[in-house]
Parts: C-alpha cells; structure tokens; sequence
C-alpha cells in the first residue's frame, strides 16, 4: 500500500512537471514563431520604450519580447562607455532581434553617448560655419552626419532622432543652439548635407519637431505650449525645411505643440497635422513618430491610454513612452486590448550597413572630420 502511494506521488509530480515544461515549450514556440514573423514579413510593434540601467534587466526580457513593443531608445543612464553600450545592444538583440535601437545623439547638449565618442558641436554651429563659408560648411556638415552615424551603427543601434529641423537660434529654451540657424534656408542647405552623411553611414534620418518648435520659448517637456502663429507664418518659415526634405526623410516626429489658429489639437494628436499637411500636402512616406508621451506637453491629451489612442489616430505609426515604467506597461495593455495591428513602415528605419570601431578609428574620414570639429569647438 506504501509503495502504490508512493507511485502514484512520483506520478503526480511527473504529471505536474511535464505540464509545466509544456507551457515553457509552447511559450518558447511562441515568441520564436512571433520573432521569425518580425524578421521576415517586417512587421513591427508600435511601442517604443527604454530601459532602467546599464545591463538588460531579467524583468526586460519579456517586456522587449512583447508584440507592441517595437522599439527601444537609450539615455545617458544606460551608457558607460562604447564597449558597454555595444554589449547592452548585443542582449536586446539575442533576446528580440527585430527591435529599432534608438539614441538621442544630435550633438551639443543633446548627446547621450560620451564616453570614447566624438564630441559633437551643437548644430548651429555648422550653420555659423556654412554662413561663413558655403563650400566648406557643407562639407563639414555632411561629414559631421556621417560621423555621428558610423559611431552610433558601430555599437549596434540603428537611428538617432536627428537632425533637429526646428528654424530657431535663441526663441525657445529647449531648441536654440540645437537647430542649424533660424533662416529656413539655411536649415534646408545644412541639414540636407548633414542627412545625406547620415545616410552614406546606413542611417536614416528623423526630422524633429513638425510643424516646428521654434518659434516660441516654452519647452513641452515641462509644459504645453501654444503657439498663436497662423498658417501663412508657419508655411512661409517653420514648415520650409519638412517640405525640402520630406523625401529625404526615413521619419519625422511632430511637436507637442498647439497651434490654435490652424488647428485646436496638438499636433501630435492631430489627424489635420499628421495626415492632411504631412501624408498628404507634403506626400512623406516615411514613419512618424510620436514624441514621448511621458512629456508634460502630451498631457494635453489625458492619461496613458487616451493620449497612445489619439496618437494611433492621428497616424502615428510608432508612440514612445520614456521614464515613466508604468505608463509603458500601460500603453501596452491597451494596445493589446484594442488589438494595435503592427507596423510594415518601422523596418525601414533599421541601420542599412555595420562598421566596426577598429575600422573607423583607422577611417581618414572619421580623423579629419574629428579635427575640424575640435577646432569649430575652439573658436565657438
């Protein structure tokens, strides 16, 4: 009687283990299934999100492995140095090998790779460059963007959100020295060469902030500006350098900014913004991306769900949610809920080449460009 007791324990134990082992295998089969139809149909979830340290988390595995999620953007907390940011880069991709990598890394204040990387000027001093001598300037300014995009490609990240086409030298105090001058024409000429240098490293480009942040002083991250231009103001001077370039352009993020004379909602909350002016009047093709919606100015919109529906909406085609866990976790269970169909566009923002940091400390290009930069630097 012991004995067929003790049977039927083991049994039951073995019963209880294969269970369990079925659930892990058909959870394995699944996120392989999903990472295999990622990679060759190109569909992407629609969330971008970050991460909370230098090391992939074990909490972020499954997060990064979730289907809305699309994408993961880095900050100067996840950074040491390149060697670091290179290993960072290598977990996310073993564990979701389809996710867009994403950096800030425009330069001047704005650039959260440092450490073993080129310091970058604050774009408008390519435009003070180009002011003082078109031919040379142009050239700088291109191969500043093929600079900036080989160091970011050899850490394994695919775009940084640049370049900033906002036509501004002193107006706001988030913008400022971050744009190329406050001629629009300028913008145009400068960013330009910088986006076809970004390009021939195997970066695509994201202009920011459409329809242009630089016309007044307040910064959306810390409240909701409005801005009370009409819409021949803003054609005739903020809008000129996203018509220039749209076709330039892999993507585009628009501001957290109201324009009430020509539209009652913020602009990335606006179907009139995202598609009548930039899908259809200005024909960009490329994908839009929201600008976090964790910023104060976003909260034009209300909670998490509210303002990741409009944005969805309106035609954002990827939302990012940065700083704020929680809210990303709550963007994802509504996009789950509502059944948030993936992206076919997002692919084409994945890096087009790979170079290795041997390779380009050797490069005459990257050596020259980073002396000319030193000495802008100096004379600034």
């Amino acid at each position: 009687m012991r004995l067929a007791t003790k049977v039927v324990g083991i049994s039951r134990r073995r019963c209880v283990l294969l269970i369990l082992w079925g659930e892990f295998f058909a959870r394995v089969r699944w996120i392989t299934l999903f990472m295999e139809k990622t990679m060759i149909e190109g569909f992407h979830g629609r969330l971008m999100l970050d991460l909370d340290g230098t090391v992939l988390a074990d909490n972020e595995v499954a997060l990064l492995q979730n289907p809305h999620v699309g994408g993961v953007i880095l900050f100067s907390r996840n950074v040491v140095s390149r060697q670091q940011v290179a290993s960072l880069v290598a977990q996310i991709r073993a564990v979701a090998p389809h996710l867009l990598i994403a950096v800030d890394q425009e330069g001047g204040r704005v650039q959260r790779f440092k450490e073993g990387f080129t310091a970058l000027p604050p774009m408008q001093l390519l435009g003070d460059a180009y002011l003082a001598d078109p031919v040379a300037g142009l050239a700088l300014s291109r191969n500043t963007g093929w600079l900036m995009a080989a160091e970011v490609i050899a850490c394994g990240v695919d775009i940084s959100f640049a370049p900033v086409l906002d036509v501004d030298r002193e107006t706001s105090s988030i913008i400022g020295n971050r744009a190329f001058a406050d001629d629009p024409d300028v913008v145009v000429a400068v960013s330009r060469a910088f986006i076809e240098g970004m390009n021939e490293a195997g970066m695509a480009a994201t202009g920011k902030h459409f329809p242009g942040h630089g016309g007044i002083f307040a910064d959306s991250h810390l409240e909701a500006p409005v801005d009370y231009r009409n819409w021949d103001a803003l054609w005739q001077r903020d809008i000129v350098p996203f018509v220039a370039l749209s076709g330039l352009l892999g993507g585009i993020m628009p501001a957290h900014i109201t324009f009430p004379d020509v539209d009652p909602k913020s602009v990335g909350f606006s179907p009139f913004w995202l598609q009548r002016i930039l899908r259809e009047k200005l024909g960009f093709q490329g994908v839009i991306f929201s600008d976090d919606l964790a910023m104060k100015g976003a909260d034009v919109a209300g909670g998490y769900e509210r303002k990741a529906q409009l944005a969805l909406e309106a035609g954002c085609d990827m939302i990012l949610v940065c700083n704020d866990r929680s809210g990303a976790l709550t963007v994802l269970q509504y996009m789950a809920e509502q059944a948030v169909s993936q992206s076919d566009k997002i692919g084409a923002m994945l890096k087009a080449s790979a170079v290795t940091w041997s390779d380009l400390e050797a490069d005459p290009r990257r050596i020259a460009t980073t002396e000319q930069l030193k000495s802008l630097m100096t004379l600034k």
